[in-house]
């Protein structure tokens, strides 16, 4: 009892001492009123450290995992599949998530603020798109501004890098020496994170009153609900189409360590092991596990996905806009794959995922990051639950749709 107590406490300490400054912010926030002004400036200071460092991040992480890649993979039928998969249980937990929150609108319990949202330049959608995705000089790649830009940018570099052989040897040793001093970087400054959060919230609760927290108790009561239906009823449909009745009684009966494992630990990374030994357990070839649950862990995240969505819809109510626009939708959920996928290879890579929202969507940065911080913090177990266990239940169809395993 004692080991699994301290086990507790390790796994969520990240977790636990957000909550904790939170709430310590917040009780100053209620106590002092509006003198809390004084403590904004502290998260300021965490805000402008995260922005700071996110950039060189980005561009070290994907540079140094695309050249990292064997020269000698190559995408057969079976990677395909995998990637296949991926998509489109991604996309449609994130439709899921779409639907949840059109079915229970949060936009009602949300006082809309009267900041104003950063100018976008206006023109056609082809030229939209292309302001997306490239800048025009090397220097706009350094602004976060230009984040969808800058992720595109660094994967060519770690295929230039990848191509280059023996001669690149060297830029690639740069490159992964950079990905670790940012790693070890950007963890020095969430340390700083709860008493920045906490700063953050004693402002925003000095300021507009204790009502702040019924803000977020919907979108939670929302996301969980959501997570816990996709989770049985469309776990359930995917190990059905996978193999029938008897897939969905292999995957329930060997699903039980993965799950526990996923919400004790709260990583997609630390739940591997029990992933492969559950895959294992269900018979699924030895040569598809070990391609789908490894890479799945950093590629494939559907509770990732949930949040993404819930997360782009709680600030548009925040700020007043709209979320009916189909395009908005469908960029919506283009912006959950990006994130899916950045979110593994980078630590604490949900961030990254919401400041990428934010600078799509023209929200101001300063306003819009710590909500969607304190949001992600908030449903990370259950995520965490559908990451990670989602990559036992897309290797079992991957199985399937090229081995044609039977169970």
């Amino acid at each position: 009892m004692e080991v699994k107590k301290i086990n507790f406490l390790h796994n969520y300490s990240s977790i636990l001492t957000l909550l904790g400054g939170i709430i310590i912010g917040s009780i100053f926030g209620l106590v002092f009123g509006e003198k809390v002004l004084i403590v904004k400036p502290i998260g300021d200071i965490f805000l402008n450290l995260l922005f700071t460092a996110i950039i060189p991040l980005i561009f070290f992480t994907i540079g140094s995992s695309i050249a990292n890649l064997e020269r000698t993979e190559k995408l057969g039928k079976l990677f395909v599949i995998m990637i296949l998969v991926f998509l489109a249980t991604i996309l449609i937990s994130a439709i899921v998530m779409i639907f949840a929150v059109y079915l229970f609108p949060i936009h009602q319990d949300i006082a809309i603020t009267k900041i104003p949202l950063e100018n976008m330049d206006s023109g056609s959608a082809g030229d939209q798109i292309a302001k997306l995705v490239t800048a025009n000089d090397f220097f706009e790649l350094l602004s976060r501004k230009s984040m969808l830009a800058l992720i595109i940018f660094s994967f060519l570099i770690g295929f230039a890098t990848l191509q280059s052989g023996e001669k690149g040897n060297a830029f690639k040793s740069f490159l992964d020496s950079g990905n670790e001093v940012m790693k070890q970087l950007l963890n020095i400054i969430m340390k700083l994170a709860p008493i920045g959060l906490g700063a953050y919230f004693a402002y925003q609760v000095g300021i507009f009153g204790p009502q702040l927290f019924g803000v977020y108790a919907k979108p939670m009561a929302v996301y969980y609900a959501a997570c816990i239906f996709y989770f049985f009823v469309f776990f359930s449909l995917y190990a059905l189409v996978a193999g029938g009745k008897r897939a969905f009684k292999v995957f329930w009966t060997n699903n039980i360590t993965p799950s526990l494992t996923a919400v004790g630990t709260c990583s997609s990374i630390a739940t591997i092991p029990a992933n492969l030994e559950a895959a294992e357990k269900m018979g699924i070839p030895a040569h598809v596990r070990n391609l789908v649950i490894p890479l799945g862990a950093p590629l494939h995240k559907d509770g990732s996905s949930m949040s993404s969505i819930l997360k782009i819809t709680f600030l548009f109510a925040m700020f007043g806009k709209d979320f009916t626009d189909p395009m908005t939708i469908l960029l919506a959920l283009g912006i959950t794959v990006i994130v899916s996928i950045v979110e593994g290879g980078i630590p604490n890579g949900g961030y990254i995922g919401e400041i990428l929202a934010i600078t799509v969507y023209g929200f101001p940065m300063e306003q819009a990051l710590p909500v969607a911080m304190i949001l992600g913090t908030l449903v990370d177990p259950i995520a965490t639950l559908l990451n990670a266990n989602g990559d036992v239940i897309c290797s079992m169809m991957v199985s399937r749709f090229s081995e044609k395993t039977k169970w």
